[in-house]
């Protein structure tokens, strides 16, 4: 499952959120949003846990912890497809 972590400090690095979704089971992959331009990140991140039951724990304890002072936002991640759907447009975005 992939998970959207927000609100984070851009003082957040992979690390921080590896320890804090490992203890919850696998951890198979982060990755960190970051502007085009400045390289700095957007404030949000993506983890992605392959077992279902240790990523629905890991976002019900997750949400709404303090990692670098910020409360975080820890939900499922949306795909790019129900986004734009949502705004009354059908098919591919491209």
């Amino acid at each position: 499952m992939e998970i959207y972590v927000g609100n984070l400090s851009k003082k957040v690095t992979k690390e921080d959120l590896q320890s804090l979704f490992e203890k919850y089971g696998t951890v198979s992959l982060i990755k960190f949003k970051k502007d085009l331009f400045s390289g700095e990140s957007k404030g949000y991140a993506f983890v992605v846990m392959p077992v279902l039951a240790e990523a629905e724990k890991a976002i019900e304890k997750s949400n709404g912890k303090k990692i670098l002072g910020q409360k975080i936002i820890v939900k499922e991640a949306r795909s790019h497809d129900q986004d734009w759907d949502k705004r009354g447009k059908r098919g591919r975005p491209f």
